[in-house]
């Protein structure tokens, strides 16, 4: 069974930057796309990064790029996001999920629905 377990959430100062990991375990890591999710209270969940199955090819929404960034460690079954200049409308639930189908090696989708296993998520506040 594939389980996904984030961790590095906690409350930060605003301007300040944060690291998300997600540890996947259960299945051929390279087998499978990743993407990072986040709810706020209220909001629908929505999606904030992906990266592909090889590491390489990665996406954002345009409101997020150039604070965001994902990568991965194929060698440790690792996926972070990065998240600069954070500010208080970035808090909420972090969620990673992984993309089983197959397809391009390097591509990757936002869009939530594609998405079969999901972690637990790790909190993320933004506050002074």
């Amino acid at each position: 069974q594939l389980q996904l377990v984030e961790s590095g959430g906690g409350l930060v100062q605003p301007g300040g930057s944060l690291t998300l990991s997600c540890v996947v375990s259960g299945h051929t890591f390279g087998d499978y796309a990743i993407g990072w999710f986040r709810q706020a209270p209220g909001k629908d969940r929505e999606g904030v990064a992906c990266v592909s199955r090889d590491g390489v090819g990665t996406d954002y929404p345009d409101s997020l790029k150039g604070r965001f960034t994902v990568s991965r460690d194929n060698a440790k079954n690792t996926v972070t996001l990065q998240i600069y200049n954070l500010d208080p409308s970035d808090t909420g639930r972090y969620y990673c999920a992984a993309d089983l189908r197959k397809g391009l090696i390097r591509y990757c989708t936002n869009r939530e629905r594609v998405y079969s296993y999901w972690g637990q998520g790790t909190q993320v506040t933004v506050a002074s």
